[in-house]
């Protein structure tokens, strides 16, 4: 197992400062509105077995790349869900259903939002219809299927599983409970994004330390806005914000970059499969074109080698289980710090509290491990 020295070669794909960036707390929140934080926080806080999951200092880390503290939020902790995405599924079943018991609840997934939207829906009796891709892994499946919902495979990426999902849930009056907005599809996702926001809520009550810079992961970007409307409600100074995506799958950097929602296409998917998203939400472009500072991308190159400094406490004095997903923050944070431009342009110096989001623990069991034995070679 490589030392972090290794890290010293580690390197962004791409760096893109938004030249719109311009942060204001009632912007924010006029796509997520302050009521819907603070409804998420009631119903979820009453929630059997909830409790704020540890935020944890990377203080190894921080060490070396000469910061004040590398914060890292420990999602592998949320409820038995091992993923951030607990808050989000779960809670918007909650709300839609309203304790009816005859609706059936459907959802398109990659994996952690499909299993949130099982569990949410076993929670209140509800019958489930989760639709995947064919490049889901048995692993993920099984995971839904556990919580008693019905798994349709669909062949293609996540696109044709949600085009799926959506056919037959209009056939057969299926309530859709999706991650993902559009110009006639908002309450839902906001609900869901709404969710995510009890992370920063956390935050702000586990640290009196003000975050200077938060790394923010980037899918279809429903974690990064949900963390967003939560830094706007719940933070008293506002961070810098960098969106981290795969290379392969840029989508938000690339939308950024023109000013409008660009759809890419995506050659071969990341290893980082919950991020591998070929375009925006609705949503979260209105709100990251103008809150994100910068957005970066990195490759799939050190991933593995992530998992398993995560694990064997090289990062910190803690062992942490972070699945892929949880990977990039870390992996950007160092590649940002290896280049002197770079990490002064965005103010990272020996003042800075830095934090960065382990958004899933090994939801993928099957992965986790393989990845784990491969980054310890």
């Amino acid at each position: 197992m490589k030392s972090l020295k290794s890290s010293k070669n580690w390197k962004l794909t791409k760096f893109l400062k938004n030249n719109n960036f311009s942060f204001k707390r009632n912007y924010v929140l006029r796509f997520i509105p302050s009521f819907l934080l603070t409804n998420a926080f009631k119903s979820i806080s009453r929630w059997k077995n909830y409790k704020a999951t540890p935020l944890i200092k990377l203080d190894k880390l921080q060490k070396n790349l000469k910061v004040n503290n590398v914060f890292y939020k420990d999602e592998s902790k949320r409820f038995h869900l091992k993923s951030f995405k607990a808050l989000g599924g779960a809670y918007a079943v909650e709300r839609i259903s309203k304790e009816k018991k005859n609706i059936i609840v459907s959802s398109a997934t990659a994996g952690n939002h499909g299993r949130s939207v099982a569990w949410g829906a076993k929670r209140l009796g509800l019958k489930c219809k989760i639709f995947v891709s064919q490049y889901v892994s048995d692993s993920r499946v099984n995971e839904i299927k556990k919580f008693g919902a019905e798994v349709i495979r669909v062949k293609g990426d996540y696109e044709n599983s949600l085009n799926e999902c959506k056919k037959l849930s209009k056939k057969n009056n299926w309530k859709i409970v999706q991650d993902v907005a559009t110009r006639d599809y908002k309450l839902i996702p906001q609900l869901t994004m709404a969710g995510y926001s009890m992370m920063i809520r956390e935050i702000s009550n586990q640290t009196d330390q003000y975050i200077t810079h938060i790394f923010l992961q980037a899918g279809v970007g429903g974690m990064a806005a949900g963390v967003v409307a939560g830094v706007a409600k719940y933070f008293k100074r506002i961070p810098k914000i960098i969106i981290v995506e795969p290379d392969r799958a840029d989508c938000v950097l690339q939308s950024v970059k023109i000013n409008r929602i660009k759809k890419i296409r995506i050659k071969k998917q990341s290893i980082m499969g919950g991020m591998s998203c070929n375009e925006m939400s609705y949503i979260p472009w209105q709100i990251l074109k103008k809150a994100s500072n910068y957005c970066v991308s990195v490759s799939d190159r050190n991933v593995a080698e992530t998992v398993a400094m995560l694990k064997d406490k090289k990062l910190s004095k803690n062992s942490i289980i972070g699945g892929e997903c949880s990977t990039p923050g870390i992996i950007s944070l160092i590649g940002v710090c290896n280049n002197y431009e770079t990490k002064k342009l965005i103010e990272l110096n020996e003042k800075s509290n830095v934090l960065v989001i382990g958004c899933e623990g090994n939801a993928d069991v099957k992965l986790y491990k393989q990845l784990l034995s491969k980054g310890r070679k």
